[in-house]
């Protein structure tokens, strides 16, 4: 499986979501423009020391991501019905979380494979971006028993066991 960030807004959760695939094992797309210079100290702090444990690929556009993409693109949207819990994940998934204050464009849309939602209370607008994704990545790991194998894990500087 893989993360993948349509054109984000927000430093703070694009470095949490590169600290979730570096944790996770998950490659990381970021498909630009983002809304934020891509050296800011705040994307820098949020992703603290797994920055060397990340696999992220920069992607100048959606047309380029899309032509270099493999496996089905599952778009994370709030105008789904599909509930990301009764969804059949595959391996190869790429998971596309769409930019915070705007979502994803009408061609984004059209390009996904699935669209599913996260059941939220009436009167909510959405569940941080940074949270969908761990939700939704959690359920499709879990399916696919993509989870790194706890035994093998290496320990990150500065972390006690």
């Amino acid at each position: 499986m893989r993360l993948a960030l349509f054109e984000p807004d927000i430093p703070q959760n694009t470095g949490t979501l590169i600290r979730l695939g570096a944790c996770l094992g998950l490659p990381l797309d970021i498909i630009e423009p983002t809304g934020f210079p891509w050296s800011d100290k705040a994307l820098k702090r949020a992703g603290l020391d797994y920055w060397d444990l990340a696999d992220v690929t920069r992607h100048n556009g959606w047309a380029s991501f899309n032509a270099a993409r493999r496996g089905r693109l599952i778009l994370l949207t709030t105008k789904s019905t599909v509930v990301y819990t009764d969804f059949a994940f595959k391996a190869d998934d790429v998971l596309l979380l769409g930019r915070e204050s705007a979502g994803a464009p009408a061609d984004v849309h059209d390009a996904a494979d699935a669209r599913l939602t996260i059941p939220m209370r009436p009167g909510t607008r959405s569940v941080n971006v940074a949270v969908a994704a761990a939700m939704v990545i959690g359920e499709g790991l879990r399916q696919t028993a993509g989870f790194p194998d706890a035994k093998s894990r290496t320990q990150v500087p500065g972390e006690s066991r």
